[in-house]
């Protein structure tokens, strides 16, 4: 996995996090939403790095 798109990954969880749980504190669903969305781009994107690490062997 490179380390560009490792970071990338990383920062999309954690601001998807920080998103989703500061929308809920003003129960802003919407906002919510975006932020679980995120952080879920973040999950796929972190995963297709480690299939092509996998593959790169």
């Amino acid at each position: 996995m490179s380390a560009g798109e490792k970071a990338k990954a990383k920062a999309e969880q954690l601001t998807g996090k920080v998103k989703k749980e500061a929308a809920r504190r003003v129960d802003d669903e919407s906002a919510a939403a975006e932020g679980a969305g995120r952080k879920s781009k973040g999950d796929l994107r972190q995963a297709k790095e480690k299939i092509k690490d996998a593959f790169k062997d």
